[in-house]
C-alpha cells in the first residue's frame, strides 16, 4: 500500500458514527411488529441504559387466531407458532438478534408486554 492510499484510507475512517435513537426505535418496532404479527405502528419501544448496553421494553399485540377457528380445530394454535406465551418468549431472542444484526447495538435484553390481541384468520404469521 502506497503512503498516499493509507492517507486517504485514515482519512476516510476519521470522526464518529452515530445511530440516533429514533433510527433505533424505528428498527426494534419493526423486528418485533415481524416477530407478533402485527404492524410497526402498533408496537411501543423504549431504550434504557443496563450497566452501559441498552435494554429494549415492547408493548405490543399481538396476532392470534379466532376462537371459532380454534374450536374447529385446535392446531390452528400450533399454526401460528404455539401459545401466546411460547410466541412471546421465542419473539423476545429474535428480536434481540435482529436488531443487532441491523443496528450492530449491543443489546442486554428485551423485554415484551403484550398488549393485546389482534385476530387473524391465517396461519404462522413469521
Amino acid at each position: 500500500m502506497s503512503g498516499t492510499a493509507g492517507a486517504v484510507r485514515a482519512a476516510a475512517m476519521a470522526g464518529h458514527t452515530r445511530i440516533s435513537t429514533q433510527a433505533l426505535t424505528s428498527v426494534a418496532r419493526a423486528a418485533a411488529a415481524e416477530s407478533l404479527g402485527v404492524t410497526p405502528q402498533e408496537v411501543r419501544a423504549e431504550w434504557s441504559d443496563d450497566d452501559g448496553l441498552l435494554a429494549l421494553s415492547l408493548v405490543a399485540p399481538i396476532t392470534v387466531p379466532s376462537l371459532t377457528a380454534v374450536l374447529r380445530d385446535a392446531g390452528r394454535v400450533a399454526a401460528f407458532g404455539g401459545s401466546i406465551w411460547d410466541r412471546a418468549v421465542a419473539a423476545k431472542a429474535s428480536i434481540l438478534d435482529r436488531v443487532t444484526e441491523l443496528s450492530g447495538a449491543q443489546l442486554s435484553r428485551v423485554d415484551i408486554r403484550i398488549s393485546g390481541a389482534s385476530v387473524s384468520e391465517g396461519g404462522r404469521v413469521h
